[in-house]
């Protein structure tokens, strides 16, 4: 059965409730007639140990709201009742304020009843020595005990909030490395997107354009225009599978009839070449240096660089374009260069090929610029290898 609300720890109802249950076992004690503990000179009613008794149990219930307070009034009331001989009850309940003073006051509260109880336990065992024993055993038992265990357990409850805290702060941490790996793979996606989506079509879209704006074309023109138009359907398609396949979770498998497995590297833009010349743009070709192995990062990075660029010069040039493709020590660069187009006649573009290959040299510390040269639209690319010339 659960406890009601008001009991929970940390309320003041509990508080209440401890104080109640104190001075109820002290009454019992009183009846019991375990005051006073020391004999005074001077016969004292019993009657007065109930003052210093209720004070010390509303002390009790003090301990969080106001825990200096708890511990004045609570030391108030034991100084007058050790004056009056001392009751077992207070006694026993003032070790609970000190200890309540430890746990919930403040941390320079606890240092001071440290220092103070361990001076009184060193006196009391002085004074034990010259012949009363029972004063050193009652200051510790009574006095340094509960200081040490309050400490105790404050500090196991801060080490434990630490912890917590810490805890939480690494689930900040992790939730935040997970939304920038998000963000990053979506960029990553957008790009391989547009590169596979984007440029296939935009070679569709100009002979289906062409096919449809010319009049008076022949069976063969038509059909070459088709065949432009099939094969980058086509490529476009393994691609999208490939990345699809790449998506699927491990273990699955993509359908039997799906084609051969498209390699996008920079040694495969003679084949990339071929189809941009049969869509209709005049590329020449020119290397420098001896093309060796690249990274994988690199290698996809400059097969899409090559691949946008010449897409944006079939849209926007004249027709024609040059590919430079220099093997570097430390890196390849890339150039693509076309004379543009007068008239800004062409197929529309959003820009989103430029950001692609900025983001793709920019994630593998290269260096990429794009814009007029010489009268000429240029686009270059130098992307690093990691190998030390």
């Amino acid at each position: 059965m659960r406890a009601p609300p008001w009991l929970d720890s940390g309320t003041l109802g509990r508080d209440l409730v401890l104080a109640g249950a104190s001075l109820a076992g002290g009454l019992v004690l009183y009846a019991l007639g375990w005051q006073p503990q020391v004999r005074p000179d001077v016969e004292v009613p019993s009657a007065l140990f109930l003052p210093p008794l209720v004070a010390v149990c509303v002390a009790v219930g003090l301990r969080r709201v106001a825990p200096r307070a708890s511990l004045a009034v609570g030391t108030a009331a034991l100084v007058v009742d050790a004056v009056l001989g001392s009751s077992l009850g207070t006694v026993l309940i003032y070790t609970q304020v000190l200890y309540d003073a430890c746990v919930y006051g403040p941390p320079r509260l606890w240092r001071w009843l440290l220092r103070i109880t361990v001076a009184l336990s060193l006196l009391g065992v002085v004074v034990g020595v010259l012949g009363y024993a029972a004063l050193g055993v009652l200051v510790v038992l009574a006095g340094l005990l509960p200081v040490l265990t309050g400490i105790s357990v404050r500090q196991y409850r801060d080490q434990a909030a630490a912890e917590r805290a810490r805890a939480e702060q690494t689930a900040r941490l992790v939730e935040l490395d997970r939304r920038q790996a998000v963000s990053a793979e979506r960029a990553r996606m957008a790009r391989e997107l547009h590169d596979v989506v984007a440029n296939h079509l935009s070679a569709v879209a100009i002979h289906a354009t062409a096919v449809l704006s010319v009049p008076g074309l022949d069976r063969g023109q038509v059909e070459s225009a088709l065949r432009v138009i099939r094969e980058s359907s086509v490529q476009g398609l393994a691609e999208m599978r490939q990345m699809i396949e790449v998506l699927r979770e491990p273990g699955t498998s993509v359908d039997p009839a799906t084609p051969e497995v498209v390699t996008a590297r920079l040694a495969e833009a003679d084949g990339l070449v071929e189809r941009v010349r049969a869509a209709g743009l005049a590329v020449r070709v020119r290397t420098d240096g001896t093309p060796g192995a690249l990274p994988v990062g690199v290698d996809l990075a400059a097969y899409r660089i090559v691949q946008e660029s010449l897409t944006n010069a079939l849209k926007h040039g004249t027709g024609e374009a040059e590919l430079t493709i220099a093997y570097r020590p430390a890196e390849v660069v890339l150039t693509v260069e076309n004379p543009v187009r007068r008239g800004g006649s062409g197929l529309p573009g959003a820009g989103a090929g430029l950001i692609g290959m900025r983001e793709r040299a920019t994630l593998l510390a290269g260096r990429f610029t794009a814009g007029p040269h010489d009268g000429r639209w240029q686009v270059r690319a130098a992307l690093p290898t990691g190998e030390v010339g």
